[in-house]
């Protein structure tokens, strides 16, 4: 059964990179219409109210669950920063170059589960972290050796990047934090700390917003980002972050400028340049190493 379930952790995580890569696409075209504030207050909402019928015809939820509120608003908390600030950093960055940014995260996530939870990596997994961490900085400097020397780093980029930093934490904090709730659960909790919170600090953009004048691309766009990009992946990163080590599940972000590209693609968008292609190789270089073996750390 053990078996069973790291299986199943690693094909929701396949999963969930796939989900997460649509929302830089979709998001990079959308992201100078709308605050990033108030679509993500609004990504939420929805998000809440599917999950909330999720939760409600499972009859899963209890008043142990409700215990230790404070949980869900940390947790709600994190993923409301990363979000906001990756909208924010769609507005000048591109979806290839964001997504790279995001691969930067098992790095440091791994820092912050040695911290909260103990976790200790092996020498593969550092190398392959460490070459990860190479392909992404390779994509976000655009292949351009010079720009990376004079550490030209676009702003979008710089931005996104302190969102990563929250995401980071939130990873290793689900394991910590949750005292046995499902993950349905657990993330519906997480979720309501998250609207509650950006429904006070979106509430001035929220007003401004002229809901009835934005184009069906942007209904579109929020659509996806609240089932797929939101309660979907978050109950895959839930499951799997029970189910596999820390590291184990950030390795998969290392899929998603891939993810991304394939996305631009079937949006109509050229490919990228032929050098960004050697960070995206090496990317996955790191996801194959980190996913050996897959019974150790």
């Amino acid at each position: 059964m053990r078996g069973n379930s790291a299986t199943r952790a690693h094909g929701a995580m396949l999963l969930f990179s796939a989900l997460v890569a649509g929302s830089f696409s979709l998001g990079h075209v959308i992201a100078n219409d709308i605050s990033p504030a108030a679509l993500t207050a609004m990504r939420f909402l929805l998000a809440v109210l599917v999950m909330g019928a999720w939760v409600w015809r499972s009859g899963q939820i209890s008043r142990d669950d409700l215990r230790a509120p404070w949980r869900y608003f940390l947790l709600g908390g994190l993923m409301g920063i990363y979000f906001v600030l990756m909208f924010e950093g769609l507005k000048t960055a591109s979806a290839v170059s964001t997504a790279a940014v995001f691969t930067l995260t098992p790095v440091i996530s791994g820092v912050f589960a040695f911290f909260i939870l103990g976790q200790i990596v092996t020498r593969r997994v550092a190398t392959a972290l460490l070459l990860g961490a190479l392909g992404a900085v390779w994509v976000i400097f655009r292949a351009d050796f010079n720009a990376l020397v004079a550490l030209e780093v676009g702003r979008g980029e710089a931005i996104y990047f302190l969102g990563c930093l929250a995401h980071a934490l939130y990873t290793p904090l689900v394991p910590k934090l949750n005292r046995g709730q499902s993950p349905i659960v657990f993330t519906f909790g997480m979720m309501v700390g998250a609207l509650l919170l950006l429904s006070i600090y979106a509430i001035v953009d929220l007003r401004e917003t002229e809901f009835s004048s934005l184009r069906p691309a942007v209904w579109v766009t929020l659509v996806y980002l609240a089932v797929c990009a939101s309660a979907a992946s978050f109950f895959l990163l839930q499951y799997s972050t029970l189910h596999l080590p820390t590291t184990k599940v950030m390795a998969y972000t290392y899929m998603t400028p891939s993810w991304v590209i394939l996305w631009e693609i079937a949006l109509g968008k050229a490919l990228p340049p032929v050098g960004i292609w050697l960070g995206v190789i090496l990317t996955g270089a790191a996801l194959v190493l980190l996913l050996k073996n897959q019974d150790s750390i």
